[in-house]
């Protein structure tokens, strides 16, 4: 048996979620939504939507997560409640979609926030040394690796509060935008490019769930994972409102249009060249947490499927402190391939409709192990069920619609990946039975 000093504390799982959802979402996807909306009304209605989704989703986690502790996440969950196909299929996605592509595009900001100020360093070459860095640090065990991530956490949130801060007291003469409803407003917010627009807001609330791949290293799973996927979410809900606030008050729309470094564009604006520098500095090393927190996470993923399948043993291999090394390498090696071959955009999207279809299915599963399994033990159930995982799925079913319909490569790219895990499935099955 796990003593507490092997498992992770709820305020280090806390730290993880609040850490993966605050990362490249929220510092870049100001600049694409504003290619088709520039009302500040419109632009802070589709955060809190976004946050009201992730919201819904995470309360509806929070019971599959008291019911079914253990770890893997949506992995677990889906082989439980579907078919081990369904599980093994999320769980490649998770694992190669859901945190290997985010952690490539995270580090790829975190390189290009750096070197918008020192530009003395190959983009590719930095990004990818924080991914090396930050595995050799996760790979050691839970005491070392969850307080590097609480200390990454606190200076985030901490240059988080001095931003907003500074932008509320610093600046004298504001933007001239207006954050009261218009008449104008109410077709925008139910037309396609609102639909579009809450894609990359959906994408930088992605997170929430990251503690659920956690669940069998975290002390009394059962009582503190809804309390920690509650807390987190509400959390950054709040910061993503009020940062997305500051962006519109400090800079002109006209800078940030297509723009990916929003946050060193609002910095120029509050603090000058010399003050934004400083700034950019800060913003860089805020997203390492967010590296950290899925390297945390997602490979957790990789470990439970090697656990269920013996062509995959490997992967469930720890060390003498119970953390998957092999799961971490492999992960942070798709990373590190993602750097080298992707594009910012593209992965924002794609990703973000992968994960959706992923997350869908899996408050789907809320209501459907209602039906199949009444008598299963629920430490936490669902608050406000049935209207709480009901509006999850409209909401997030009405995101993918748009983007099928306006992002085709994207989703295509996604069933193609899809399509693969069940192909992989069938394989690792097969191996598997003839190998027992």
């Amino acid at each position: 048996m796990k003593t507490s000093s092997e498992k992770y504390t709820a305020r280090s799982a806390t730290s993880v979620i609040v850490a993966n959802m605050i990362g490249t979402g929220v510092f870049a996807s100001l600049g694409f939504q504003l290619v088709d909306i520039q009302s500040g009304f419109v632009i802070l209605m589709l955060w809190a939507v976004a946050g009201l989704t992730a919201l819904c989703g995470a309360l509806s986690y929070a019971e599959l997560g008291s019911a079914m502790p253990r770890g893997g996440g949506e992995y677990h969950f889906l082989s439980k409640i579907y078919h081990p196909m369904v599980g093994f299929v999320t769980g490649w996605v998770s694992a190669t979609i859901g945190f290997a592509a985010p952690v490539a595009v995270v580090a790829i900001l975190f390189a290009g926030y750096f070197t918008s100020v020192y530009d003395i360093i190959n983009d590719q070459l930095l990004a990818v040394g924080l991914i090396v860095t930050i595995t050799a640090i996760h790979i050691t065990n839970h005491k070392s690796s969850g307080g590097f991530h609480q200390l990454m956490t606190l200076f985030k949130l901490l240059v988080i509060f001095a931003f907003i801060g500074s932008a509320l007291f610093l600046v004298d003469n504001p933007q001239d935008i207006s954050f009261m409803p218009s008449i104008a407003d109410k077709d925008i917010v139910f037309s396609g490019s609102f639909a579009v627009a809450l894609i990359f807001a959906n994408y930088a609330y992605m997170g929430w769930n990251s503690a659920t791949y956690l669940s069998s290293e975290i002390e009394n799973p059962s009582k503190n994972l809804p309390k920690i996927l509650l807390t987190g979410t509400l959390i950054v809900a709040i910061l993503y409102v009020i940062l997305n606030f500051v962006f519109l008050y400090v800079a002109p729309i006209s800078e940030m249009v297509g723009v990916k470094e929003i946050g060193y564009v609002a910095a120029q604006h509050i603090f000058g060249e010399k003050g934004a520098a400083i700034m950019g500095i800060s913003l860089s090393i805020v997203l390492i947490s967010s590296v950290s927190a899925m390297t945390m996470a997602g490979p957790r993923a990789f470990h439970a499927i090697g656990q269920d399948y013996t062509v995959f043993s490997k992967l469930a291999k720890t060390n003498q402190h119970n953390i998957p090394v092999n799961a971490i390498i492999l992960q942070s090696a798709l990373s590190i391939l993602f750097v080298l071959t992707s594009s910012f955009e593209f992965i924002l999207v794609f990703a973000g409709f992968t994960l959706g279809v992923s997350n869908f299915a899996t408050v789907l599963g809320v209501l459907v192990l209602r039906k199949t399994q009444p008598e299963l033990k629920r430490p936490y159930r669902t608050w406000l069920y049935p209207l709480t995982p009901i509006l999850y799925l409209c909401l997030m079913g009405w995101t993918l619609v748009y983007i099928i319909k306006d992002k085709p490569d994207e989703a295509l790219m996604s069933l193609g990946v899809i399509v693969l895990g069940i192909i992989m499935y069938l394989i690792s099955s097969a191996l598997s039975k003839r190998s027992a």
